[in-house]
């Protein structure tokens, strides 16, 4: 049974940067995809960035291009979101994910299609 455990977040200033972590437990972790996803108080969930497990394939959202960088150790099966320049219209829970029927992105798979959810990890940018 796979797990996924986020963590890193907290409270930045506006311009700082902040990397989350998503512990990966269970499963067979060889071509899944692994997206983080954000979801700020009365809005909907949104995708923030994917990668491909094996290879490393990454794509963003246009929101968060050149300011965050998906990463991932298969050896110690961690995920990283790396999030530089931050901005307060940042400010969400964000969570990691796992898209077991993926394995290779051509652009980030709907949310639907993530079969697997951690607990989420706030992120909080003051002006």
């Amino acid at each position: 049974q796979v797990e996924l455990v986020e963590s890193g977040g907290g409270l930045v200033q506006a311009g700082g940067s902040l990397t989350l972590s998503c512990a990966v437990s269970g499963g067979t972790f060889s071509t899944y995809v692994m997206g983080w996803f954000r979801q700020a108080p009365g809005k909907e969930r949104e995708s923030v960035a994917a990668i491909t497990w094996n290879v490393g394939r990454t794509l963003y959202a246009d929101s968060v291009k050149g300011r965050f960088t998906i990463s991932r150790d298969t050896g110690e099966k961690l995920v990283y979101l790396r999030m530089n320049s931050l901005k307060p219209e940042d400010t969400a829970v964000y969570y990691c994910a796992v898209a077991m029927r993926w394995s290779e992105i051509h652009k980030i798979p709907p949310i639907s299609e993530f079969d697997v959810w951690g607990q989420g990890t706030q992120v909080t940018v003051s002006s």
